[in-house]
């Protein structure tokens, strides 16, 4: 099977062979993917002709409304995602809803969000500006959308919430969207294309869809447009260098690399709540999804005289979480995405041996359940212990992307900040503590760092959303090796997709703009 791409509002195949998709358990081919004979150009085009005209013409409520019946349709399909999920990604039952359930929440969350907006199709950005003696002439900033197209270029780890996260703002403000899924895990992102595409809620060139390798996908996209990229820093580095994309500025929103951090706190010592909640939530961090998260804990910070309780405490918990194939009940860890990926990690892992003790994970004589080593991509759930993180490298540098999570052991609070920082800039850091003091001045250190840090105590208990969910209300994004982008927020995500501008001139012409549209004063509470 082939999956054609959606592009000028039409299926069309590519040529070629293209890419084949694999099963991440059996090894077995699913389908094929290619953008050969794709006019990605003209793609364009039609999504900036045709589909953002046609979104544009609605107001944010009735966009919203758009999203609230997308969101319908992929509840409705909702067990296909499942099914997709444990062919195409080896995901279990807690992986898939981690991805799907989060991009139907997502949806309907910004479905109702931007109800809010109202009928406006503008947004007005804070009070008219005096610019004479007299008030016969002022200023007034607005925020438009903007008439170009929405270019995402997803990761493969979240086929479903990758899409939705990024398409639900970008719709919102009345930018069509063109999406280049990660290959390996296209087929889900695919289907829920197509299903939204099927019953005609939007119009045509709002949604399109390229499988396959982007070619020369960035060397067509213009001044109004959007880049939207979550992936390696490697890859990242060549986006925002593409020569196109320099030339004609080009706005870029980069989601990278991240050596998330979690810190227990020096007054959490063994049999203590917090204890236990942090080691449940590295277990549950390392196994989730198999440990292929943008958020995922790769550090855990330990005061030096917790590191072989907390390390003991941890290893514990992992001798009950067997690995293997989903469709058996007693797999508890499923596979990463594929054999190149399987590759990566236990490349990154022996980096990561040089400088730390195993405390959990052997490798060479693992063997997972139901599943053949030589043909599927599963990787044994590895704990670390790094006694001297000041002096290390690798473990602040490496991301194995897969279940493996490094203690790293700490003296004082000053020597606590100086090697959360050295991860040069991440997506999220927790600090589990009862200590006001301790945390405040955790948070003071790292914050510039950090897009998302999570505090939680006992009053807290496990009511917190945890450390590697991102929900879409609150911001998701990271400076420095994190790429330096923002995400979600509410509705202040839909300001990657608006242009900011100011009107000068007479009062009565600046009140009849502002009638047309929504203080954006929500946007920024």
């Amino acid at each position: 099977m082939k999956l054609p791409n959606y592009v000028n509002g039409q299926w069309s195949q590519g040529t070629g062979p293209g890419e084949t998709l694999i099963d991440p358990v059996t090894g077995d081919e699913l389908a094929s993917i290619s953008s050969q004979g794709t006019d990605l150009e003209a793609a364009l085009a039609f999504a900036r002709t045709q589909g953002g005209p046609a979104l544009r013409q609605l107001t944010y409520a009735q966009r919203a409304d758009l999203l609230a019946k997308i969101a319908d349709i992929l509840a409705a399909n909702r067990d296909e995602y499942f099914r997709l999920s444990l062919l195409n990604l080896g995901a279990n039952q807690a992986d898939a809803s981690f991805d799907v359930d989060g991009a139907i929440y997502t949806m309907k969350y910004y479905a109702k969000t931007g109800r809010a907006l109202a009928e406006g199709k503008m947004l007005k950005d804070g009070a008219v500006i005096p610019l004479s003696k007299t008030n016969a002439f002022v200023g007034q900033h607005f925020l438009m959308p903007a008439k170009g197209a929405a270019v995402f270029i997803n990761a493969f780890n979240f086929p479903a919430w990758g899409l939705c996260e990024k398409a639900a703002p970008a719709l919102l403000s009345g930018v069509p969207i063109v999406v280049k899924p990660a290959s390996p895990t296209a087929w889900l992102t695919h289907r829920m294309v197509e299903d939204i595409v099927k019953p005609g809620i939007l119009p045509a060139g709002a949604i399109s869809i390229i499988c396959g390798s982007a070619r020369d996908l960035l060397g067509h996209v213009r001044e109004e447009d959007i880049i939207s990229f979550t992936g390696s820093a490697e890859t990242a580095a060549r986006v925002r260098s593409h020569p196109n994309v320099l030339r004609r500025s080009v706005r870029v929103n980069i989601e990278a690399d991240s050596i998330n951090s979690a810190i227990l706190g020096p007054d959490c010592a063994p049999g203590t709540d917090l204890f236990e909640l942090l080691v449940k939530e590295v277990v549950r961090e390392m196994t989730l999804k198999a440990g292929q998260k943008c958020t995922t804990i790769r550090r855990v910070l330990v005061p030096r005289e917790q590191l072989k309780s907390f390390g003991d405490a941890v290893a514990a918990r992992l001798t009950s979480m067997k690995v293997g194939n989903p469709r058996n009940p007693e797999a508890k860890v499923g596979p990463v995405v594929n054999k190149a990926q399987q590759a990566s990690c236990l490349e990154g892992l022996a980096k990561l041996k040089e400088e730390c003790e195993v405390l959990f994970g052997d490798h060479e004589n693992f063997h997972p359940i139901d599943a053949d080593p030589q043909k599927s991509a599963f990787v044994q759930p590895a704990l670390l212990s790094c006694k001297d993180g000041l002096d290390a490298k690798y473990v602040h540098d490496v991301e194995v992307f897969g279940p493996v999570a490094t203690l790293v052991a700490y003296d004082r609070l000053q020597d606590l900040v100086a090697l959360t920082r050295r991860g040069l800039g991440s997506l999220v850091a927790s600090v589990f503590s009862n200590d006001v003091s301790f945390t405040r001045e955790t948070i003071l250190g790292i914050g510039d760092l950090h897009g998302r840090v999570l505090a939680v105590n006992s009053a807290v208990g496990a009511q917190h959303t945890g450390h590697g969910n991102v929900v879409p209300s609150c911001l998701h994004g990271g400076p420095g090796r994190a790429g330096g982008g923002e995400e979600l927020a509410g509705l202040r995500a839909l300001l990657l997709y608006h242009r900011r501008f100011v009107v000068q001139g007479p009062p009565d012409y600046i009140a009849e703009l502002a009638g047309q549209s929504v203080d954006a004063a929500p946007i920024f509470c």
